[in-house]
């Protein structure tokens, strides 16, 4: 282990996680293999989180957010509803297609952690998807553009009609010919539903 000049900070060991993750998988990945890519102790890591699925825990919640965080722009801007919810969805599936088919190794051991141990964090966010969708449709509703009594509940409704292209649980059928159509067929579908 050689020693580290750079300030060990929760960033660098994430970082350092996703590195040890992809190359090791999640079931042989340790904190020691993280510490050793990072040339420190096992018990510098644990000082930032205090126990392996902790730190699993807050790895895949930063891999989800860099999702949320690309998807929150389009939520901010000001024009048209049904716009930003089209480009909403295509961004959504686009981060995700991005997601397999760029690091595959790395796409894989997520599927393991999603599905594990990271209920809380797969809910969080959900919810914050959810939520941004929640705005969009709020704000068509404000404009006319929208029918809902309910955004909460339709937001919700949009979420899970269009699951097929963003739940990881569907990743294989995502580079299927084909399939841009679908979404597109689909996409328009839950639009039209919605409209004023």
């Amino acid at each position: 282990m050689a020693p580290t000049t750079e300030a060990l900070t929760a960033e660098r060991i994430l970082e350092a996680t996703e590195e040890v993750l992809r190359r090791h998988g999640p079931a042989k990945a340790t904190v020691v293999d993280v510490a050793r890519a990072l040339g420190v102790s096992h018990g510098s890591v644990y000082r930032h989180f205090a126990t392996k699925a902790a730190l699993r825990e807050a790895v895949t919640k930063r891999w989800l957010d860099r999702t949320s965080e690309s998807l929150a722009g389009i939520v901010a801007e000001d024009r048209d509803p049904e716009s930003r919810l089209r480009d909403w969805f295509t961004a959504l599936f686009a981060a995700k297609r991005r997601k397999a088919g760029d690091d595959p190794q790395l796409f894989a051991t997520y599927l393991v952690l999603l599905t594990g141990e990271n209920g809380g964090v797969v809910d969080h966010h959900i919810a914050d998807l959810t939520g941004q969708l929640v705005e969009i449709v709020e704000d068509g509703v404000r404009r006319g553009v929208f029918a809902s009594d309910a955004p909460a509940v339709t937001a919700r409704a949009l979420f899970d009609a269009t699951n097929r292209f963003h739940d990881p649980a569907y990743s294989r059928e995502w580079e299927q010919p084909g399939i841009d159509g679908e979404f597109e067929a689909l996409v328009d579908l839950v639009v039209r539903g919605v409209r004023a």
